[in-house]
């Protein structure tokens, strides 16, 4: 199985046979087979983990969350909401979230870095907080500001609101990648979106 940092995304050729969908990837008995899985979804996994733990840990991680994967690759079940191409994602950002939680210490530490961190224009960020964040909870905020923010929410609220605003997963899979109902989710993103209001202040509801 191919590991390593920042790995490229394959791309199906034009005009040829219709590409296996994950289910069918992840049913291969050969690691062959299921490193076809590795090239379609490890940029987006290797980016989640970096922006939550930093690009240290993200090549760590992202090895080991293939790795869980294809042990546990007999108990995937594909999600009728969420199949296709990308029905996997989900069951992915789900055992990525798993290990990140091992890792809470590092997480809470990479925010308060951004949080000391000078703002975006005078000093560039290895992985910078970008806008999509502030834009899917409707704020625009600085980046310190708004570090503190996620540094300070609980971890439950934090995985929901990260993968809806970072990975743009709809209520449905985020439910799948967490194994949750679709009410804890609403729940959770409503509490997150409600502390981060509270920490961003005026800033925030002039924007709201």
């Amino acid at each position: 199985m191919q590991t390593g940092t920042q790995p490229a995304a394959s791309v199906d050729p034009p005009g040829g046979p219709e590409p296996p969908t994950d289910a069918e990837l992840i049913s291969g008995a050969t690691r062959e087979e299921f490193a076809l899985l590795f090239d379609r979804h490890a940029v987006k996994i290797h980016r989640y983990a970096a922006r939550r733990l930093g690009t240290a840990e993200a090549d760590d991680l992202l090895s080991q969350t293939f790795l869980i994967a294809y042990e546990r690759r007999h108990h995937y079940i594909p999600d009728p909401g969420t199949g296709g191409l990308d029905g996997a994602l989900p069951w992915l950002y789900g055992i990525a979230t798993n290990l990140i939680h091992r890792r809470r210490r590092s997480e809470v530490r990479q925010y308060r870095a951004y949080a000391r961190s000078e703002p975006a224009g005078r000093h560039t960020h290895e992985d910078p907080l970008a806008g999509e964040v502030a834009s899917r909870v409707d704020a625009e905020a600085a980046q310190q500001t708004l570090a503190r923010a996620l540094a300070g929410l609980r971890q439950a609220e934090r995985d929901v609101l990260l993968l809806y605003a970072w990975e743009d997963l709809g209520y449905a899979e985020i439910a799948a990648a967490l194994s949750i109902p679709i009410g804890t989710v609403r729940s959770r993103l409503h509490r997150a979106r409600k502390s981060v209001r509270a920490t961003l202040g005026p800033a925030f509801e002039e924007q709201s």
